[in-house]
C-alpha cells in the first residue's frame, strides 16, 4: 500500500488511520480519500467503515478543509461490501445470534458492541449527514454499498465505462444503508423499484439520464472533473456551502419548504449573518474584487 502524502502546513490535526485508504489533499482546502483495495475491487472490510467515518468526522471538524472528493484505486470504484469476510462471519456465527440479511444495515451508534456499520452506514458515508460536501468520482463499478455511498453524495461525477446497481436481491441479501428511500425520493418509485427490486447493472449514461449523476467523463479524466467541483466549491464562501447544504438536506429529508425555511433562519443563518464570511462576500462585490474568505467557525 502506498504512504499518503505529508500534510499541507494548513492541515491543524493529522486524519485517523484508515486501513487501505489513500488521503490526500492535492487542492487548496480539497480532501481526497481513494479506496485502495484494487485487487478486492475496493470490497471493504467491517473494520473500514467505522475508520472511514472517523476520516469523515475528521474531515468536518478541519478548519481548512471545505471539501472532499472520494474514488477508488484500480478499475472499481467500489464494489460493496466484502463478501468473503461476511461469508466467514456467517459460517462462524450461530443461528440464534445470526444477523438478519442486509447488505448494509447502519446503527443508531457507532460504539454499539457488534455493530455491523457505523451511524454513517457503509463506509460512513452512506446515511451520512455531516456539515460539508462530498463528490464522488466513480472511476468503476459501483455496486450495493458502493452505490449506496454514491447515492448520498453530494455530487456525482463518472467516468463513461463505470457501471452502477444495487444488486442485493440477487443474492438474497438488502440495501439498508439509506440507500433505498434516497433513491426513491431522487429518481421516483418506478425508477427505483426497477433499480433495488430488479438488480441489473446500468452505464453511466443511464445514471445521468435518472439524474443520479452530475457528469460523465471519458476514463481517468474522473478524479480531476471531481476535484474541478470540489476546488470549485471550496473557492466559495465555507461558511454559506455549509449553511446551504443545510437547506437541502431538509428538503431530502421531506421537511415541508416553509419549515425548512424558518429552520434555516432561526438556526443555521443567525449563526453566519453579519459573520466575517459574510461581511466579506458583500464588500468584495461592492469593492469588485475576489473575496477572501475565512476558513468557517460553524
Amino acid at each position: 500500500m502506498s504512504a499518503n502524502p505529508p500534510l499541507p502546513s494548513s492541515i491543524t490535526t493529522p486524519p485517523p488511520p484508515v486501513p487501505h485508504t489513500l488521503v490526500s489533499f492535492p487542492r487548496p482546502h480539497v480532501l481526497l480519500v481513494t479506496l485502495n483495495r484494487p485487487q478486492q475491487l475496493n470490497a471493504i472490510p467491517r473494520p473500514q467503515h467505522f475508520a472511514l467515518e472517523r476520516l469523515w468526522d475528521w474531515f468536518d471538524t478541519e478548519p481548512s478543509l471545505r471539501c472532499a472528493v472520494i474514488t477508488g484505486a484500480g478499475r472499481a470504484f467500489c464494489a460493496g461490501a466484502d463478501l468473503k469476510e461476511w461469508d466467514e462471519i456467517n459460517s462462524s456465527a450461530s443461528p440464534s445470534h445470526s444477523s438478519p440479511p442486509s447488505s448494509s444495515s447502519s446503527s443508531s451508534s457507532s460504539s454499539r458492541p457488534g455493530a455491523k456499520f457505523p451511524r454513517g452506514g457503509f463506509g460512513g458515508l452512506s446515511n451520512r449527514a455531516g456539515l460539508k460536501p462530498v463528490v464522488a468520482a466513480v472511476n468503476g463499478a459501483c455496486f450495493g454499498g458502493g452505490m449506496e455511498m454514491a447515492i448520498n453524495c453530494d455530487m456525482v461525477v463518472a467516468s463513461a465505462s463505470a457501471t452502477f446497481g444495487l444488486p442485493e436481491v440477487t443474492i438474497g441479501v438488502i440495501a439498508l444503508a439509506g440507500a433505498l428511500p434516497r433513491l426513491a425520493r431522487s429518481v421516483g418509485r418506478q425508477r427505483a423499484a426497477e433499480m433495488a427490486l430488479g438488480g441489473k447493472p446500468y452505464s453511466a449514461a443511464d445514471m445521468l439520464a435518472w439524474g443520479l449523476v452530475n457528469e460523465v467523463v471519458q476514463g481517468e479524466a474522473v478524479v480531476e472533473a471531481a476535484l474541478g467541483w470540489a476546488q470549485r466549491i471550496a473557492g466559495n464562501s465555507p461558511d454559506a456551502v455549509v449553511v446551504t447544504r443545510e437547506g437541502l438536506k431538509l428538503g431530502w429529508e421531506s421537511v415541508g419548504p416553509e419549515q425548512a425555511t424558518d429552520l434555516l433562519l432561526k438556526g443555521w443563518y443567525e449563526r453566519i449573518e453579519k459573520g466575517e464570511n459574510m461581511v466579506e462576500g458583500v464588500r468584495s462585490f461592492v469593492e469588485r474584487r475576489k473575496p477572501v474568505w475565512k476558513d468557517s467557525k460553524l
